[in-house]
């Protein structure tokens, strides 16, 4: 499940708000820096000139006491004969400006007091405060709906490739969005690379379809011709290399009328562990059986057949006995005791002409292709996994049965209806 706080929008958001913050506080810095050093200048120049007017006046005897003079100010104006400022912020309500020089002897200071701009230094914060906090919050929405706006067209982007990877080939993203910015760049890549894939993936099942249409007539006289051969060893290893190529052939047109999506299943009401029964018993090697409840499904009897024939073959063929077929509701479990699946199967699933892993044994990779096909069509999940102790596991889920696709006779039996 996809994390909301690891969004594009709330990436941007959180982006257009740390941009805009330092973006306010570097300004305001800056501007509150310029504000007080002009400040400090005109208070100089005030300072200054009160204390010329202090000398020029000879009101040197009414002297601020020497107690409250700052040091620092008494201590710089000794190291020269000009007049000297200093900034006496110690009291932050009522900082002062002082400046001081000493003539004939006596220490002469003038006070320029400097509150009202202390005030409006405060003030010209909180305004650019406020305009930075405004400033947030009308971009970071803007930033977050744009974020959201690319987003929509991404995760549609993601969706469609995810319907694609899922054998969705006619998927398309489609031409949405503003020309030449980078979301419709990557849609049309993907459009393009779906429609190369439809076309590699559709010229390989007319390929498939056409060789193994072509190898039913030879098969046939070979297949006749190999009846009229003399009884012998040589003959049966014939006839059986036969059999095997029939079969493969067969299972090649099955799976190219499959990836080509025109099969049509035959829904018909199927009391399941009377039907799995009869399977088991016409599959020729031991099978345990096990069954809880007295499900009914609505499913094609040939197609359930054609899955658990394949999965209880390749269990035979690739894993140990014993094997087991269970039923637990609307599912059903077949297992054996081998070396599991291997890992591509359990993460891409089954594909044809591949095994797996070694020590599952030799063949096509036809038969797990089959029934995951065969599922698709009646419309029924089918998983693969390895269980723990041990042994490969494919489970078949099947669709409930509707009400209404269910009726009784006179004696209340089930009646199956065909679609």
């Amino acid at each position: 499940m996809r994390n909301p706080l690891r969004s594009l929008s709330v990436r941007m958001a959180v982006l257009a708000a740390v941009a805009v913050t330092v973006a306010s506080g570097s300004i305001g810095l800056a501007i509150h820096q310029s504000t007080k050093s002009r400040q400090l200048y005109y208070g100089r120049v005030t300072a200054r000139g009160d204390l010329a007017e202090v000398i020029g006046s000879d009101r040197t005897d009414q002297q601020v006491p020497a107690s409250l003079v700052p040091p620092k100010l008494a201590a710089e104006a000794l190291t020269t004969t000009s007049p000297v400022t200093f900034y006496d912020s110690s009291f932050s309500l009522q900082p002062v400006m002082w400046a001081a020089q000493y003539v004939d002897g006596k220490l002469v200071v003038a006070q320029y007091p400097m509150a009202s701009e202390q005030r409006d230094l405060e003030a010209l914060d909180r305004h650019t405060l406020y305009a930075a906090a405004g400033t947030v919050a009308v971009l970071v929405p803007l930033a977050a709906f744009g974020a959201e706006f690319a987003g929509r067209r991404l995760r549609r982007a993601a969706r469609t490739a995810h319907r694609i990877a899922a054998g969705d080939l006619d998927a398309r993203i489609g031409p949405r969005g503003r020309a030449g910015d980078e979301v419709h760049d990557i849609s049309r890549a993907v459009d393009s690379m779906a429609d190369a894939l439809q076309r590699r993936l559709r010229a390989e099942q007319r390929f498939t379809a056409d060789v193994a249409h072509e190898l039913r007539t030879p098969l046939a006289g070979l297949v006749a011709a190999t009846e009229l051969l003399p009884d012998g060893e040589a003959t049966e290893l014939v006839r059986d290399r036969v059999r095997v190529l029939r079969s493969l052939t067969e299972n090649l047109l099955e799976v190219s009328r499959l990836d080509a999506q025109v099969e049509t299943a035959d829904f018909v009401a199927v009391p399941l562990p009377e039907f799995v029964s009869e399977t088991v018993a016409g599959i020729g090697f031991d099978v345990r059986l096990s069954v809880e409840g007295d499900p009914v499904v609505r499913t094609d009897p040939r197609r359930l057949d054609r899955i658990l024939t394949n999965l209880l073959l390749n269990a035979d063929k690739h894993g140990r006995a014993p094997i087991e077929l269970g039923i637990s509701g609307l599912t059903l479990t077949v297992r054996d005791h081998g070396p599991g699946f291997p890992p591509d199967i359990l993460a891409e699933g089954p594909s044809r002409f591949r095994t797996g892993a070694p020590e599952r044994g030799r063949g096509h990779g036809l038969g797990l292709t089959i029934a995951l096909g065969q599922a698709r069509v009646i419309g029924a999940g089918l998983e693969f996994g390895d269980a723990v102790d041990g042994g490969a596991i494919a489970r078949v889920r099947l669709p409930p049965i509707p009400d209404s696709a269910l009726d009784t006779d006179a004696a209340g039996h089930l009646t199956p209806l065909d679609t």
